[in-house]
């Protein structure tokens, strides 16, 4: 019998919004914590919005808010803030990504509840961070990939190209979720909470380390290179004989060796001086790329991958979504799953890291507002205090 998630007994609440804080508190969840997400009256986080993809839920909402419940709170409202009080006492984490100063100004900030409670760990997400000239400015994900210089290094010599995910709200709620598990470990070996900040620039540009150390003392940066490597080739997007596209990768010599012999069948090229080290098959990056879609037109894209993965030269398919879905790999990895929503059950997939000694808690998207009634009997209020509340707009 395996054990309860890491996690069970933590109980996180989550001012929150967007991706970066949701997508962190999401991975806190299924580790077992308890989190209580709270959202506006009507209209709730704005990221359920966005669209309606998902069998009309918004499929942003929908991967970053399994497994949490819905409290709506007009943090406007003192009622509102007494209520989040009320709530602390019993709450380990505290995670908030809204507008800077926002918290502050509502008196939750680490500064006014540390005294009050002093285990409680505060993490906060933002944009720029918390002081500096910047601290101030709106950050969405696109603006932070600019200001961190992912723009410069993705696209093609004639025009930059933004990641297609939102790469800087994941990396900032990836950070905040590893910081807040070593902030639980450390108030286990103190009894003392702790400030987490955590900004988007940060994060991104820790993501940038490769490039950033290329370029290092105002080096050349990296050029933009489209589906290819930068500076490691061949490296990217090759044409098959049946006009497929295959992606395949060379990571040193033994394997360039490799490929000289069972791919392009002339060893010869191994020695050839305008390719045998990587810096020179970058340079010569266009050439080499005719020496090898020639040999390779004479091939299927089935054919080639057979023969690659026989002499063991990394390659993939450039999968398009709907195959993603039905991917062979993860239907053998038994990575696939069903959960609740207000739509009706969703296929989704697992957390990525699975563990021998426990399940992932995995529970439902919630409605908007879902859990109000239930966290606020847990409080103690009346049914009476409830509907008030209600009626008041506080909740």
């Amino acid at each position: 019998m395996k054990n309860p998630a890491p996690l069970t007994g933590i109980t996180v609440l989550a001012i929150e919004q967007a991706i970066a804080a949701p997508l962190c508190t999401r991975q806190l969840a299924e580790l077992g914590a308890r989190v209580i997400k709270i959202e506006r009256p009507g209209t709730g986080d704005f990221a359920r919005h966005y669209d309606d993809r998902v069998k009309g839920l918004s499929s942003h909402f929908v991967w970053t808010n399994r497994s949490k419940q819905s409290l709506t709170l007009d943090l406007k409202k003192p009622e509102a803030r007494k209520i989040v009080r009320q709530l602390l006492a019993d709450v380990d984490v505290l995670v908030q990504n809204l507008a800077p100063g926002a918290v502050d100004r509502l008196g939750l900030g680490y500064q006014s509840l540390h005294p009050e409670y002093p285990r409680l760990i505060c993490c906060d997400i933002s944009g720029y961070g918390a002081s500096g000239s910047y601290a101030s400015k709106k950050a969405y994900d696109l603006l932070l990939q600019a200001e961190a210089g992912l723009l410069t290094v993705t696209g093609t010599e004639s025009g930059m190209v933004k990641s297609g995910i939102s790469i800087a709200d994941i990396a900032a709620g990836t950070q905040a979720h590893s910081a807040i598990l070593a902030a639980l470990i450390q108030r286990g070996n103190t009894g003392e909470g702790s400030h987490i900040s955590v900004s988007l620039l940060e994060a991104m540009v820790e993501w940038m380390g490769y490039p950033l150390y290329y370029a290092y003392e105002g080096a050349e940066p990296p050029p933009r290179t489209a589906s290819d490597h930068a500076t490691i080739f061949p490296y990217g997007a090759f044409v098959t004989g049946d006009e497929q596209v295959i992606m395949l990768g060379l990571q040193n010599e033994r394997e360039w060796l490799v490929f000289c012999q069972e791919m392009l069948e002339d060893e010869s090229l191994a020695a050839d001086p305008r390719f045998i080290s990587n810096p020179l098959r970058s340079a010569n990056r266009a050439l080499l790329r005719s020496i090898i879609e020639e040999k390779f037109a004479s091939s299927s894209a089935a054919e080639l991958k057979a023969k690659l993965d026989a002499a063991r030269i990394a390659c993939a398919d450039v999968n398009e979504l709907s195959r993603v879905w039905d991917h062979p790999q993860l239907q053998e990895l038994g990575r696939f799953t069903s959960f609740p929503s207000p739509a009706g059950t969703l296929r989704g997939f697992l957390p990525p890291a699975s563990n021998s000694e426990f399940d992932h808690a995995l529970s439902a998207v919630p409605a908007l507002g879902e859990h109000t009634q239930e966290i606020l009997r847990e409080l103690g209020f009346s049914e009476a205090d409830r509907e008030r509340l209600k009626a008041e707009a506080v909740i």
